[in-house]
């Protein structure tokens, strides 16, 4: 049992890391200002952030984000089997978890910015989302043949 939990966690991870190149490339195209992470990391937990050193920061908040990921694989895991073997239900969880922050992370934070958001970087965000759960129900356990 504690190994399938271990597996979801690692599908979580992955998933956050394909984000992490969706998130470079919509930020580089200007499609997408700051990301969640770093606007928490600036908005809602500037002191923590500010005790880590300055060359270190954008990989701890990575880190802190892939961790967040394998959370969210975990989560995933525990969700009903009859739903996790439907092929909507990873891109449906990772679209979850965006309105989740949307709608309660970032109110609770106080992260402003985030009601601020354009329209193209909304969709950069669901769009990232979609891939996490894509990713995420895409590297479940396949039958043997």
């Amino acid at each position: 049992m504690g190994s399938e939990y271990a597996h979801a966690a690692l599908r979580g991870t992955i998933a956050a890391m394909s984000m992490t190149g969706m998130r470079t490339l919509a930020g580089e195209s200007g499609l997408l200002g700051r990301a969640p992470p770093r606007m928490i990391a600036d908005e809602g937990a500037p002191r923590l952030i500010t005790a880590v050193p300055d060359h270190s920061r954008r990989a701890v908040i990575e880190l802190l984000h892939w961790a967040y990921g394998a959370g969210g694989g975990v989560a995933y895991r525990t969700l009903p089997r009859s739903f996790r073997r439907r092929a909507a239900s990873g891109p449906l969880f990772g679209l979850a978890l965006w309105a989740g922050f949307r709608l309660g992370v970032a109110p609770v934070l106080g992260l402003h910015s985030e009601r601020e958001r354009t329209s193209s970087e909304t969709v950069a965000l669901v769009v990232d989302h979609l891939l996490y759960g894509l990713v995420l129900g895409e590297i479940r356990a396949r039958p043997r043949s």
